[in-house]
């Protein structure tokens, strides 16, 4: 079969999209058939509308292994397959979700809209359909694994259609439209188009006198004692910003926003003065998905002046403060403290400033896209023999948007400290203006195991100093790159990486949208 790189946007039959959209499907067949039926339905044949019956093939297949898996309940035998069980329904939920997100932007492009922010949306939206799947498979850690070798190949038919509708859109450029680029480099002023006039005085605005939708306080004093009966209290699927202040405390509780909660802001009374906190662990037989003492996946949530926390200590394993899938989320002077696991950066574009993170094993994890400016990194004492590793990001196909950038930072390690280690395949992080403290190896980075995915992970250092900078030492990997051009560096800056121009609050949250 030709190589979809062989062809252009100009000479293109659908033909041999159709054969892409169905490679490696077990039912080849009756994907072709399906496929070429839709695309006759459509209209005339186009990439687009062969892009857009990928799109619902996937979608209905996704749809079939919910289902499918909701049978699998009543064969499970241990606590933590119960668990892992109602994580794949969630995360074949979210894939749901994505695909359908996707499919309504494919209709917009195939009508003629030239949003220049598609393309952005439709690749964060694929790479995180693409990956629920495998966090769905991780949760059977810890079991025999008789349940996960069925569910898995529930899965493999849609995994291996939403990769290949990934791989078309990324690599035909059937769909030539970029996002626009502001070429000054400066702190940029744009709002999300979710925004109200009203909501960009919330960030500049002090906790007191703000007006705030709903009001948790631990003395009764607010609406609400608790933080999850406040969410559980907010309208679903909200166009507008709902504000829930929380006032000083230590708040003991699981708080787990699901997607219909949208356009959420909690604001606290400064890190360290409002405090989520929790102590679920993997080795109490929880899934590390479920670990998390704060989980937030409805689109446009925004944090401030809030303290994450997960106490279950180094002896524990994985254990989350604070997990994130919310699409265009941002936090701003929060505090996410643990151990091994910390920040759960587990799909979709997010942005965290003035942040700090404390950890010891990969306490910076995930495949989302996220970017972090003037953040802290706080290294712990971790077990005997283990080492600190900041990140471990999850890219496992070359097409997906995602990865991790850190700007204008500073890694604080008083332990010996590596920056990263790849994950997944094509792992992907970078550390740009960022101070290192002495803590930080002389090589830099870690392995995984092995050889693994040296040669396929995308690992970078732009302008950093301190005296964990030094270049001299550092891993000579293939995919290990010291970033030398200033067109590199940008790529992975706001209004590129995450393409923060078209919904990144500002005001309050500031960021720069460029590298310098």
């Amino acid at each position: 079969m030709p190589s979809l790189q062989a062809f252009s946007s100009k000479d293109l039959t659908t033909e041999p999209l159709i054969i892409q959209a169905c490679v490696e499907v077990e039912n080849w067949d009756s994907c072709l058939m399906n496929i070429r039926a839709e695309v006759q339905r459509i209209g005339p044949p186009t990439p687009e509308s062969v892009l857009t019956a990928a799109l619902r093939a996937s979608l209905n297949e996704a749809r079939l292994a919910v289902q499918t898996i909701t049978k699998f309940t009543s064969f499970s035998v241990s606590y933590r397959e119960q668990i892992a069980i109602e994580d794949c329904k969630e995360l074949l939920d979210f894939s749901v979700s994505e695909l359908g997100w996707s499919l309504s932007e494919m209709g917009k492009i195939r009508a003629g809209d030239r949003n220049p922010h598609y393309q952005g949306n439709l690749e964060a939206w694929l790479s995180a359909a693409l990956s629920n799947q495998d966090t769905c498979l991780e949760g059977f850690e810890g079991t025999d694994r008789h349940l996960e070798s069925f569910i898995k190949g529930s899965l493999n038919q849609v995994t291996q259609l939403i990769n290949n509708v990934l791989a078309m859109y990324t690599q035909l450029h059937s769909l030539p439209f970029k996002p626009p680029v502001n070429s000054t480099g400066f702190t940029s002023s744009v709002f999300p188009e979710w925004m109200t006039e009203g909501d960009k005085e919330l960030l500049h605005a002090s906790p007191v006198g703000m007006h705030a939708d709903a009001v948790v306080a631990l003395d009764g004093t607010g609406h609400y004692r608790t933080i999850t009966d406040a969410i559980n209290d907010a309208p679903s699927y909200s166009s507008r910003r709902y504000v829930i202040q929380v006032k000083k405390g230590v708040y003991s509780e699981n708080v787990d926003m699901k997607r219909k909660k949208t356009n959420i802001m909690l604001v606290g009374d400064g890190m360290g003065e409002t405090i989520v906190t929790g102590n679920r662990n993997f080795m109490q037989g929880w899934t590390t998905f479920r670990t998390a003492t704060v989980a937030v996946s409805g689109q446009g949530f925004i944090a401030r002046d809030m303290t994450f926390r997960n106490t279950a200590g180094p002896k524990n394993h994985q254990a989350v403060a604070l997990r994130v899938d919310s699409d265009q989320s941002a936090f701003y002077r929060c505090s996410m403290e643990g151990y091994q696991d910390t920040l759960y950066a587990h799909s979709l574009r997010q942005f965290y400033r003035e942040c700090s993170i404390y950890g010891t094993i990969d306490f910076i994890f995930g495949n989302g896209a996220a970017v972090l400016q003037d953040c802290k990194m706080f290294s712990r004492v971790p077990l005997p023999l283990q080492k600190v590793t900041i990140t471990a990001q999850g890219r496992k196909s070359p097409h997906q948007s995602t990865g991790f950038s850190i700007q204008g930072s500073s890694v604080l390690a008083t332990q010996p400290t590596f920056l990263g280690r790849p994950w997944k395949q094509y792992s992907r992080t970078v550390f740009m203006n960022t101070y290192m403290s002495s803590m930080v190896q002389p090589r830099g980075w870690l392995e995984w195991n092995g050889d693994f995915a040296l040669n396929t992970l995308w690992y970078g250092e732009y302008k950093n100093y301190g005296p964990g900078a030094s270049l001299a030492g550092r891993v000579n990997w293939p995919g290990y790159h010291i970033i030398k051009d200033a067109a590199t560096a940008k790529f992975f800056s706001v209004e590129q990486f995450i393409d923060g121009l078209s919904w990144l609050p500002a005001t309050g949250v500031k960021f720069t949208a460029g590298i310098d």
